[in-house]
């Protein structure tokens, strides 16, 4: 099968990768400990089922759990997986020269034991509602005796990231840089073969291409068909339309330190009242509409509504241009230069925004933002670069502002992956470096509330404090719509992950085409 992708993957290795592509194919390589099952309930363990543990204990204090590793496991060079493949999933997360973005997601676990070699046991610094979530979607074990002696500092550049040894249901084949990502089944996987004899990921030069080579045939997934692009596939004989809900929310995230000299406030984004008057500058509402038509939603906090958190109680900053431009008169920006952009003690109120080159929809927003935030007297240059370029950008903090989307864990407590203090730091994904103890103060208590009622009170108390301190604006929430081919039998399309399942996607042996026949000793060569 083939799936057309709009981007390049980062990396390949879970504990460094952050986007989404490389997401897609390092969850098909490696297993975790326990995977959430359909009803994607992050509380406590029912909504879990065993993969690479064939069962857990849990302590009597529920302060540590242990797990018991299926002695079938075997990463896909042979070697059996053992309890120290855990530890090192864990170590590498926690190591600050690796730098890892998950890396707040762990804050609440202390530490793994090797009880023995089958037995790994996750201690827990407190107990939490969502705490079996964050050990085993966040600790995927890696082969130690691989990469137990790599350079930390420098593992991204280890051939590893690009040509891994996994454990999952398929194997790396081969990466061709701008081209495709080929993985084949792992015929003596414990869990069973993968339905598919191959998966390609075929990378588009932008989404419009991508979506293309779905429409004609040339593919036959596509995670996102929007506009046109899902009215030309509703009306093929040949493709399948599946909406999935999702949990993606899209925004023009803001760098809150000087990107010339961190210790340092931006000029811009620094004060609290700017970036309030300049999300009341935005017309949400119309960006959502330009670019998803009726297929998306003003987001009401930094979290999808899938979780039932975010509503409309939150207090919004909403469209108002005479409030903006109240606010910025106050602060000293009167005057306006020849281009209507407002002026302070001569230095013009302008900041630049990067997106990916491969983005038409986030051009298109750039280009609306510009024209808006230009009606109070704002000025915006756009600048568009190459994704992975980007995502280097966004990890040294090397940006004013950025059209960035975040993908979401199926857990509210992973707020703390994109805005704690812990992830502010250079490589984390709190990528605007904004930090809040009374939100950090309300996320902690939510996540050791001792019932779902008393946490979800308090992440609304956290979501609020975000909203007023405006530390990015929420463009847009997708409902986001897949396309197939008919061919293709889709097991469950998660809103999480479309791709948790993909082992057990089929295509009938009467329905295939040519390139579903090379089998696996051809995909192999």
């Amino acid at each position: 099968m083939v799936i057309t992708v709009p981007l390049e993957p980062d990396f390949l290795l879970p504990q460094v990768v952050s986007s989404i592509v490389g997401k897609v194919l390092s969850d098909q390589l490696f297993e975790p400990l326990a995977a959430l099952t359909p009803e994607m309930n992050p509380f406590g363990d029912k909504g879990f089922e065993p993969r690479l543990a064939k069962s857990w204990t849990w302590a009597p204090d529920s302060m540590s759990i242990a797990f018991s590793i299926n002695p079938r496991a075997r990463w896909h060079d042979g070697r059996p997986v053992r309890a120290e493949d855990v530890r090192l999933g864990f170590d590498l997360l926690r190591d600050t020269l690796v730098a890892a973005g998950q890396g707040a997601n762990v804050a609440d676990i202390d530490s793994v034991q090797v009880r023995d070699s089958l037995t790994a046991v996750i201690w827990f610094k407190r107990r939490a509602l969502d705490q079996f979530f964050a050990a085993v979607v966040n600790i995927i074990p890696v082969p130690a005796h691989i990469l137990g002696g790599a350079d930390r500092a420098s593992i991204r550049n280890n051939a590893f990231v690009r040509a891994p040894v996994g454990s999952g249901r398929f194997r790396f084949v081969r990466w061709v840089p701008g081209q495709l990502v080929e993985l084949i089944a792992d015929t003596a996987n414990f869990l069973g073969r993968a339905k598919l004899d191959r998966v390609v990921l075929s990378v588009a030069p932008d989404a419009n291409t991508a979506a293309q080579r779905l429409l004609s045939g040339e593919a036959d997934f596509y995670e996102i068909l929007r506009g046109d692009q899902l009215a030309s596939a509703q009306k093929s004989p040949n493709i399948q339309v599946k909406p999935y809900g999702g949990v993606d929310i899209a925004s023009l995230q803001l760098n809150l330190r000087d990107p010339r000299n961190r210790s340092r406030p931006h000029p811009v984004f620094g004060n609290r009242e700017i970036r309030r008057a300049l999300t009341h500058a935005i017309d949400r509402v119309s960006i959502a509409r330009n670019i998803y038509d009726t297929l998306a939603s003003v987001p009401f906090a930094p979290a999808p509504r899938a979780y039932g958190l975010a509503d409309s109680s939150i207090r919004q900053l909403t469209y108002d241009t005479a409030a903006a431009n109240r606010t910025l008169d106050s602060l000293g920006w009167r005057a306006r230069n020849r281009d209507g952009i407002r002026v302070r003690n001569g230095v013009p109120l302008r900041f630049s925004v990067i997106f990916p080159t491969s983005s038409r929809p986030r051009q298109r927003v750039a280009v609306l933002l510009q024209e808006q935030l230009k009606q109070v007297g704002v000025g915006v240059d756009v600048a568009p670069v190459e994704m992975n370029s980007m995502i280097q950008r966004m990890r040294v903090r090397d940006f004013d502002a950025v059209l960035n989307s975040w993908h979401f864990d199926a857990t509210p407590s992973s707020i703390r992956q994109t805005w704690s203090a812990a992830a502010a730091r250079e490589g984390g994904d709190n990528y605007g470096s904004w930090t809040n103890p009374a939100f950090e103060s309300a996320i902690d208590s939510a996540i050791a509330a001792p019932d779902v009622a008393r946490a979800r009170s308090l992440y609304r108390r956290a979501y609020q404090i975000w909203v007023d301190d405006a530390p990015a604006v929420l463009l847009y929430e997708p409902n986001l719509v897949a396309g197939a081919h008919k061919r293709i039998k889709l097991a469950m399309l998660r809103p999480d992950a479309w791709w948790a399942y993909l082992a057990d996607w089929s295509i009938p042996a009467d329905q295939r085409i040519d390139r579903d026949r090379v089998g696996l000793a051809a995909a192999r060569q």
